[in-house]
């Protein structure tokens, strides 16, 4: 049964007053289409809910009932309009948000923080996953944002440089170079190596490959993963060497050591999302990620 708001409105009033008048007055309405609609009311629902008098209105058994629940479905239905405004605005529901872990050490915490102070009815989920999969997410809708190695995107996502930042060479704190300050990247041409996995990341394996062949050799790689802290992780247990993003200096890993070389390549960052109009809320969070990190608006 659909209850008309309006008449629920008269209702309160009358059982609130317990006087038509005074309840028309309230209403700003005169006094016969008040008694009218409360006429109409005890129809639709098929029970007497008030008795009346010359001079006095009480509520019967079932106005009394009707009271309780009509305050209940008026005050869920504000909520449920400010709910809505606020949705439409961008300011409540939630954000799928993707990452790869080097972000953790380029600022991706103090964003959050930021996101949610500007926001803080909308619910942020984070998702470390590797840059291939986020595009994938992206793609088909299961992810708002995503920061990413940058990779070439499909047609359904679209993405925006953020950050670049040098290699720098990822050493196990024991290793005969972990103490020098810079050094020649052809010296660990007999090294095992750690790499990031192709398919987790294509450009980013062929990047740090192409290093080592810029420097002479073609390295030994024992150990492909699909994380960067899986590869520092590795490197602290001896099993190889690898050549890491110089955020992970941050990382504050035991038993490694990183250290510089010379190279013009550089890490870089992406910020993904899908193409396609975008949800209010989705827009002002692409908007926070643009200002945190200075990056231009794109049309």
């Amino acid at each position: 049964m659909d209850l008309d708001p309006r008449l629920l409105r008269y209702f309160i009033a009358v059982a609130e007053e317990r006087h038509f008048s005074r309840a028309a007055q309230r209403l700003h309405i005169s006094q016969p289409p008040l008694s009218y609609a409360i006429r109409q009311l005890e129809t639709q629902l098929g029970a007497r809910l008030l008795e009346r008098t010359s001079r006095h209105v009480a509520l019967t058994p079932a106005g009394h009932t009707l009271y309780t629940q009509a305050l209940a479905l008026l005050r869920q239905s504000e909520e449920i309009g400010v709910l809505v405004r606020r949705v439409d605005a961008g300011l409540q529901g939630r954000c799928r948000i993707g990452f790869v872990g080097s972000m953790l050490y380029r600022g991706l915490p103090r964003l959050l923080a930021e996101l949610r102070q500007a926001m803080p009815q909308v619910e942020h989920v984070l998702s470390e996953l590797n840059s291939h999969d986020q595009i994938e997410a992206v793609r088909r809708g299961e992810l708002d944002l995503g920061f990413v190695h940058a990779n070439p995107l499909p047609p359904q996502v679209r993405g925006q440089d953020l950050m670049a930042e040098p290699f720098v060479v990822c050493l196990p704190q024991d290793h005969p170079l972990a103490h020098r300050r810079r050094i020649d990247l052809a010296a660990l041409a007999h090294d095992d190596f750690v790499f990031f996995a192709r398919e987790a990341s294509p450009s980013y394996h062929e990047t740090v490959l192409s290093l080592c062949v810029a420097a002479g050799f073609r390295p030994a790689v024992r150990h492909e993963v699909r994380h960067w802290l899986s590869v520092c992780s590795l490197v602290s247990q001896g099993l190889g060497v690898s050549i890491v993003p110089a955020c992970l200096r941050r990382s504050g890993l035991a038993g490694t050591r990183f250290v510089n070389f010379a190279h013009t390549a550089r890490s870089q960052s992406q910020l993904i999302w899908p193409a396609g109009p975008a949800s209010p809320l989705a827009a002002r969070a692409l908007a926070s990620v643009r200002r945190h990190f200075g990056a231009p608006a794109q049309g």
